[in-house]
């Protein structure tokens, strides 16, 4: 059989082995200017939202706070996450859960998040100032996490990048080891993604990126609601199964710490 034949065979049963699976995750931020309907994203079938939260210089997305309120508001689940950079990596996870924690403190009983799906957005920093996060910092970042919530969270990352950044040899072991308790969340426009050491599989799949995927319209939307251009999401699993998963690996912010921070930083939404 011709190589080129048997990868596209592959790519279809690949794409066909997904065709089931939940589409229902969007990822927005503040680069995200409509107002989005999310009510109509819940009538499309869209259970979660995952949104940046903070990202450098300890700055916090000025749109966090209210699409929560909205979205929660419109019975879908509710994720936050950090777009990291190469300072400090526990002051930026002491940041972090700073803004959740008190953007969720501060919402109306009605709006509150019951469980926050948490996300290390772990990719080529080319929006920001301070540099790329190294694998190691990546490392500090999830242990901080784990150790004031009890939960690790989830790795955001470009398939080609996270496969390249942790097969460089400076990364050790060890450190592979602790990222594998994150569970995956990879983007790939084009094809569905293989299996990324040290993971066995990933959880999420970002196949749309602002609009931006390579894959059939009629079985991958560009589009959710009233967003033209929109990021989309399939989790690996039925929609009770992300369910389950969003409860299982979520954090409740009025849960107490594990131990107090050493540094606080004070986020006034």
């Amino acid at each position: 059989m011709r190589p080129s034949i048997a990868r596209i065979l592959f790519v279809l049963q690949a794409l066909s082995a997904v065709a089931c699976a939940s589409n229902s995750v969007v990822n927005l931020s503040h680069y995200d200017l409509v107002q989005p309907d999310f009510a109509a994203m819940k009538s499309e079938g869209i259970l979660g939202v995952i949104h940046e939260a903070t990202y450098p210089r300890l700055e916090i997305d000025p749109r966090y706070f209210q699409r929560q309120q909205t979205a929660t508001r419109a019975g879908l689940l509710w994720g936050a996450y950090h777009y990291a950079n190469a300072s400090d990596p526990v002051r930026q996870a002491d940041h972090f859960l700073s803004v959740v924690s008190n953007a969720c403190a501060q919402a109306d009983p009605l709006s509150r998040p019951s469980r926050v799906l948490l996300v290390l957005d772990f990719e080529k920093n080319g929006h920001y100032p301070g540099g790329t996060m190294r694998a190691d910092q990546a490392v500090a970042f999830v242990q901080r996490i784990h150790e004031r919530t009890g939960k690790y969270p989830g790795i955001y990352s470009g398939e080609y990048f996270l496969w390249q950044t942790l097969h460089n040899p400076k990364v050790s072991v060890a450190d592979k080891m602790v990222l594998a308790k994150c569970w995956l969340w990879l983007a790939n426009y084009s094809t569905p993604p293989r299996t990324t050491s040290p993971w066995e599989s990933w959880n999420l799949w970002q196949y749309c990126g602002d609009g931006r995927c390579k894959l059939p319209r009629s079985a991958y939307p560009k589009s959710v609601a009233n967003i033209i251009k929109a990021e989309r999401n399939i989790f690996n699993g039925t929609s009770t199964a992300l369910q389950t998963f969003w409860q299982e690996h979520g954090w409740q912010p009025g849960e107490k710490s594990r131990r107090e921070p050493e540094r606080m930083v004070t986020a006034d939404l």
